[in-house]
């Protein structure tokens, strides 16, 4: 019976640690230099299609996700995990397959459309900076929008 009651208390311990975590650490903004993309450039190609994207070391926290809606409309997202954000490897890459981010030390998966998490422990958006487009150049401020 001792072994039952300890084994019960084991797997509820297990179960509370799987909830959603709504922690409200910061989320770090920093202040950047414009970040101007010539999109007629060959390192912008993927940037020349609907749902395109590009990742960029420079610019925010950890850098920016520049990501293609369509020919006027693009969204950049800080890189930085809104999960726990200060943690070493809170850094969000695109997946593979190229249809959503991901921040593979959480496990937090997020839309391009809008930056909102769509799976893992995240509940807040990417933190998401303003762009701008005149003719083929794309400038992205250090300004959050959301």
């Amino acid at each position: 019976m001792r072994m039952l009651k300890n084994s019960v208390w084991v797997l509820l311990v297990m179960l509370s640690g799987c909830g959603r975590e709504l922690t409200d650490d910061f989320i770090p903004i920093v202040s950047f230099p414009d970040i101007i993309l010539n999109l007629s450039l060959p390192e912008n190609n993927s940037l020349q299609v609907d749902g395109g994207y590009r990742q960029l070391s420079s610019g925010g926290v950890r850098g920016i996700i520049v990501y293609r809606v369509n020919s006027s409309t693009y969204m950049a997202y800080e890189r930085n995990c809104s999960f726990r954000p200060n943690e070493a490897c809170a850094t969000v890459d695109v997946h593979t397959s190229g249809l959503f981010m991901l921040d593979a030390c959480c496990n937090s998966s997020f839309s391009f459309t809008d930056g909102n998490p769509t799976g893992g422990p995240a509940w807040r958006p990417l933190n998401r900076y303003r762009t701008q487009l005149s003719g083929v150049t794309l400038t992205i401020t250090s300004e959050v929008i959301n």
